[in-house]
């Protein structure tokens, strides 16, 4: 028995002896360490990349060293991510070696349970790392990335600048961009639903509506024509070529145009755009100055022109004014500069211009328009879904051309159409056109 006794205390020491307390507890320890410095990694590329401008321009202004040093890694963005996704793999890569090791010590493969060391060893680990060294740590880092950004910057560039991560870097910026010029020949194909797609996903709280409302405007720009913008004849304000001098002075001062159309007999016969800056020095001229000879060449373009060739051709050119003709030669209208510029930023507004649309609220779903009003104007006011109706028109720029495209006729007094939920009844119409429309809107 005594024998016995002593071969099962010899057999306890031994256990004991297999496994070491102290480099257990080395191991937790460097584990934690490892983990800490995955979430530093991990939200420093979070809160770097993160900085909109607001922040940027606070840390230019604020002038400390920190933030110098933020706005250096900050200008060279690839050298930045490669520091942060080497230092990152390299952690994790420190866990899972340690962490497999520890396991082995403390449940050693042989006689165990393969499907619970498979949860411990797989499941377990990669669970420990993406929720500590991932995901909280770039969850908090993109709520303040301006204080996780001081705080990491200058660990960063520690890691940046000493061998051998720099020469990791190096080699890993270098390899990209020799990757990036092969790749960049085939080019990458983007729907513009696909960015309208884009630009709401990344719509965030602190993200200006008006903000939004230019890159939707900058991605629907390439999509429109000259047709969707242009001011008709009908409304537009020009010069007829035998007007005398004076009647040509009452007309710009009335209009406060810069620049007018001329025209012979007919609106739709165009033949060239009066300079209001070139009548300056002839302002106290007779009645008989001829101030044709004032008169510039007109820039006919047609009514499918797409408004960003436009804007490169205004820009070659050094011109702000294009007369739209038809496919029979006469002119549909005329198209501007600003009228461009307004697709992206914007209505731009100066003193000549009405501050608003022309139209009266009935009440929260009915209002009064007139026949001639454009339909981005009317898509503006409503706030109806512009699609559905772009889709449903054809030629039809304005609401009252709408309703006509779609009866087939000049609807009469009380006559309606609807149009994806939308009423749209004639209130006061003629012959040659529809006056006046009154709006319903669906119930929401």
């Amino acid at each position: 028995m005594f024998q016995q006794l002593t071969f099962i205390s010899s057999s306890e020491t031994t256990v004991a002896a297999g496994v070491d307390i102290s480099g257990t507890l080395i191991s937790f320890v460097i584990i934690a360490i490892l983990l800490f410095l995955s979430a530093l990694a991990s939200g420093s590329e979070a809160a770097f990349f993160t900085l909109g401008p607001n922040e940027k321009d606070k840390l230019k202004n604020e002038q400390s060293r920190t933030s110098d040093l933020i706005i250096k890694l900050l200008n060279t963005p690839k050298e930045l991510l490669a520091t942060i996704l080497i230092t990152n793999n390299f952690v994790n890569v420190g866990i899972v070696i340690i962490s497999s090791s520890l396991l082995e010590d403390l449940y050693p493969r042989e006689g165990a349970n393969e499907t619970v060391r498979f949860i411990v060893e797989v499941i377990g680990i990669t669970l420990l790392i993406l929720l500590i060294g991932e995901v909280i740590p770039k969850i908090y880092a993109s709520r303040y990335p301006l204080t996780f950004a001081k705080f990491t910057a200058y660990p960063l560039n520690i890691v940046r600048t000493t061998p051998p991560f720099s020469w990791l870097k190096s080699l890993l910026v270098n390899g990209t961009s020799i990757i990036n010029r092969i790749a960049g020949k085939k080019g990458v194909k983007i729907t513009s639903d696909e960015l309208e797609m884009a630009i709401e996903l990344t719509k965030e709280e602190n993200t200006s509506e008006e903000e939004h409302r230019i890159l939707e405007g900058i991605v629907n720009f390439g999509n429109k024509d000259a047709r969707q913008i242009m001011r008709s004849r009908l409304e537009m304000t020009a010069i007829e070529r035998e007007s005398r001098y004076a009647e040509v002075l009452k007309t710009i001062l009335e209009a406060g145009y810069s620049r007018m159309p001329v025209y012979l007999e007919h609106t739709d016969n165009v033949i060239g755009i009066l300079y209001i800056k070139d009548l300056l020095p002839h302002l106290d001229e007779a009645d008989d100055f001829d101030w044709r000879s004032l008169m510039r060449k007109p820039f006919f373009i047609p009514e499918n022109k797409k408004i960003d060739d436009l804007l490169r051709e205004f820009q070659h050119l050094k011109m702000h004014m294009a007369v739209v003709v038809d496919e029979y030669g006469g002119a549909s209208g005329i198209v501007t500069l600003e009228d461009v510029l307004e697709e992206i930023v914007g209505d731009i507004t100066d003193e000549f211009d009405d501050e608003e649309i022309i139209y009266s609220r009935v009440d929260k779903r009915t209002f009064i328009f007139e026949g001639r009003t454009a339909l981005v104007d009317f898509y503006k006011v409503t706030e109806v879904d512009d699609k559905d109706f772009e889709a449903s028109k054809g030629d039809s720029e304005t609401l009252g051309g709408f309703i006509i495209e779609h009866a087939g006729r000049i609807l009469r007094n009380n006559e309606f159409i609807e149009c994806n939920g939308v009423k749209l009844i004639v209130e006061a119409s003629d012959k040659r056109r529809i006056k006046m429309i009154k709006v319903i809107l669906p119930e929401e």
